[in-house]
């Protein structure tokens, strides 16, 4: 047989190094399956039931593993749908490359069936983004592509024409006066990240030492730098405060964290950036400006290894460029730090609050409290469990009940917040890691997207854990209408309340359904211990309110005009807030 296009991009994928592929077949890739079919020994093909999900599992994949994710999808619709993973990958800052399918060349521009430009609908998206058009660009193409994604830790697009895909490798059908082809090469991307300048370290160290009141603000970027932030911290009294995608820069249960950050952090947290003088940022951008400091209140210095992350927040008083582990170690010597009263002051704040949250663990509460659930979840999971989360309530719960101790990890979608990753990735981090639990934390709404594929995770026997925390409602989005002064509208389903244990059961696969606390922690403890996938599904309490740490005015007055307007569940909900501060204070 003569090696066609999709052949030379099966090999190229392989000599980079990509060894799963996450797709769906359709006749706008049948080429590029062909070549995939070909090397199947070394480039494993995983069937989903929706591209969103494929891309999804290659952003996860990414997150995880640090390595290239990869997705495949037909062209139009399908090529349409892997967008939404493909801008989690973007937004996340992660490699991925996404290869799609296109009409035949000699048909473009004539509105044939699923004409759909697909690198022109991913130019926002990609960061290098092509059709080919000429089978001698491969694999020239295709290096420049992955190179691209790798080092600028992004998306990368190449579309294939149906005839272009299953044209033989070596063909040339057009004269060039300039001749040749791109050239193709694999240079190592595993070199060490440049080192920070000494100039910019010292600047760092001048701001920090001055600092009577220091905070360290760390995200996704210092990740592989956890004993280096801890030591920082210690050495100059600061509090860390950590980005929910930075969850696991340090243990949760450290002395020097005061937890999250924003509407989903700890009031710790929120009153140490209001009150500090001094502010280290490392490895995040932070979004949310209204957490953050003042511009002018606080000096700032900065730590990211993309130098056009720093200063969006912020104005940036001492800017590193580097790699955040390089960064602080070559930084903790020239750091004098303070008489650590500051950060003793917030253990102390921060051991009321993780007695204020275990309160609300109570197995008691009828309706189940959904803290109840993550409480059960973080007691009964590995030490190096892996927890993925969709966005919404669950995200809350997860933040303050899902503890970072030993070698857990924890992953969403952090910048675009979507809902839905938390399957896929789970399916993805389990293929990457075999060895590890990888638990799902999921909200009947994200379920119910993609559920198509826990029939996936079975029939490749991944062994994921689901627990879907089932309020029957868009929760985030009815308490965000409430703050916002709003009656509720549109944010809860109509019964019969959905049982996805039986879709679990449908599937081959353990599944659960929960509707009183007391059957929570045993229906964990069994999923946790089946040999291949389970599902627990939990009807919680749906009028549980996911409280900022720190109530302000506004908010306070906006859920009061709210109930004044006619909320329809305030009795339950007025009721359920009032048992969480009993709660607290009896702790």
């Amino acid at each position: 047989m003569r090696e066609i296009v999709g052949e030379s991009l099966a090999e190229r994928l392989i000599d980079w190094g990509v060894d799963t592929v996450f797709g769906l077949p359709g006749d706008g890739i049948n080429g590029l399956m062909e070549g995939f079919r070909r090397h199947q020994d070394k480039l494993r093909f995983l069937l989903v039931h929706h591209e969103e999900a494929a891309a999804f599992m290659a952003t996860g994949y990414a997150k995880a593993t640090g390595r290239l994710g990869v997705c495949v999808a037909t062209s139009g619709p399908g090529g349409i749908h892997l967008l939404n993973g493909l801008y989690d990958a973007k937004l996340d800052h992660v490699p991925v490359l996404a290869i799609t399918g296109m009409q035949e060349t000699s048909l473009l521009g004539s509105h044939y069936q699923q004409e759909v430009h697909l690198d022109r609908l991913y130019q926002d998206v990609a960061g290098y983004n092509l059709m080919i058009t000429n089978p001698q660009q491969m694999p020239g193409v295709v290096d420049l592509a992955i190179r691209e994604a790798l080092a600028g830790r992004t998306v990368s697009h190449l579309t294939f024409p149906n005839d272009i895909q299953i044209a033989p490798v070596e063909q040339d059908p057009y004269r060039h006066p300039a001749p040749g082809a791109p050239p193709s090469s694999l240079p190592t991307l595993d070199r060490p990240p440049p080192p920070p300048e000494e100039e910019a370290l010292r600047a760092a160290a001048q701001v920090l030492n001055a600092a009577s009141k220091p905070v360290i603000l760390v995200g996704a970027g210092a990740l592989h730098a956890r004993d280096e932030v801890i030591a920082v911290a210690e050495r100059l009294g600061a509090p860390v405060v950590k980005t929910l995608p930075g969850k696991a820069v340090v243990p949760d249960d450290h002395p020097v964290t005061t937890g999250g950050i924003g509407l989903l952090g700890t009031k710790p947290s929120e009153e140490a950036m209001e009150e500090c003088d001094t502010l280290l940022m490392v490895g995040t951008s932070f979004p949310y400006g209204k957490y953050l400091p003042e511009p002018g209140k606080a000096r700032v210095a900065q730590i990211d290894v993309d130098p056009a992350l720093i200063g969006l927040r912020l104005p940036v008083e001492a800017p590193v460029a580097a790699d955040a582990k390089l960064a602080l170690r070559a930084l903790l010597p020239l750091l004098t730090g303070t008489d650590g009263s500051f950060l003793a002051r917030y253990r102390g704040e921060m051991d009321s609050w993780r007695a204020r949250m275990a309160a609300l663990c109570d197995a008691s509460r009828d309706p189940i409290a959904p803290q109840y659930l993550m409480g059960c979840l973080d007691e009964l999971a590995a030490e190096d469990a892996i927890l993925t989360c969709d966005s919404g309530t669950i995200a809350t719960w997860a933040a303050r009940h899902w503890t970072i101790r030993g070698d857990r990890r924890f992953y969403l979608s952090g910048n675009l917040a979507t809902m839905a990753p938390g399957l896929p990735y789970a399916i993805a981090m389990q293929h990457a890691f075999p060895g590890r639990q990888v638990i799902a934390f999921v909200g009947d709404g994200g379920f119910a997207m993609l559920m198509a594929e826990f029939l996936t995770a079975v029939r490749h026997e991944l062994p994921i854990k689901v627990v879907v925390n089932n309020n029957n409602s868009y929760g985030q989005i009815l308490w965000e209408q409430i703050v916002l002064g709003y009656p509720e509208y549109a944010v809860r389903h109509r019964q019969p309340e959905a049982d996805f244990s039986s879709w679990a059961r449908g599937c081959g696969a353990y599944g659960a359904k929960v509707t009183a606390p007391g059957e929570v922690a045993g229906a964990v403890r069994e999923a946790l211990a089946h040999p291949g996938p389970a599902l627990v599904d939990v009807d919680v309490n749906p009028n549980e309110p996911p409280m900022p740490g720190k109530v302000s005015y506004e908010q306070a007055k906006h859920f009061t005009e709210a109930f004044l307007r006619g909320q329809p569940h305030k009795v339950a909900t007025l009721a359920t807030v009032a048992r969480d501060k009993i709660s607290e204070l009896r702790s």
